[in-house]
């Protein structure tokens, strides 16, 4: 079992890329389809509590389908098996960065990285608030959202309040507005 726990969860974080979250189709392939460990209303409650819980999501995956299949070691093996790859590649990636990073091309292609990334990570923003629903159906739910979004950015901004603070104040705010 744990072979198989490890195999699944090394080739499942070498041949996905885009994150956590394009992981899980994988991951549900695997798991529910090609091994049957577990029934997908249980996959469901697994990835829900690893998206709302501390980390990788994927990762936060791997711990609790390994855990579930053979207990600590499962979980163990599992989550080193999916974050291994990625540690291999980084560390070859930073060994060649920092060998190059004195050539004029390589830091060249940063002043086009830069701004790229930023534009992913607003992509990311603007993704999550479609699907949070902050973009349609205009109503006081949309407005309140839209309200905590900008005092938290606000916050972060031009306050320079501690991004911790800020998530557990909008938790409270939420809990008043919602609870």
């Amino acid at each position: 079992m744990l072979i198989e726990l490890f195999l699944t969860f090394f080739m499942v974080g070498t041949v996905s890329f885009g994150g956590g979250y394009a992981m899980i189709p994988l991951i549900q392939e695997e798991v529910l389809n090609r091994y049957h460990w577990m029934e997908a209303s249980q996959l469901a409650d697994i990835v829900a509590v690893a998206g709302m819980s501390p980390g990788p999501i994927a990762a936060n995956i791997a711990v609790a389908v390994g855990y579930h299949q053979a207990g600590i070691f499962g979980a163990i093996v599992a989550s080193l098996a999916i974050i291994l790859p990625s540690l291999i590649l980084i560390l070859a990636a930073g060994k060649l960065f920092f060998r190059f990073r004195d050539n004029a091309l390589v830091k060249s292609s940063f002043f086009g990285l830069r701004p790229t990334v930023a534009g992913m990570i607003i992509y990311a923003a603007i993704v999550f608030a479609q699907h949070s629903g902050m973009t349609t159906d205009f109503n006081w739910f949309t407005w309140s959202q839209i309200l905590i979004f900008a005092g938290s950015l606000g916050a972060l901004v031009f306050l320079r309040k501690h991004p911790i603070s800020v998530v557990l104040i909008s938790g409270l705010v939420g809990i008043a507005l919602y609870g």
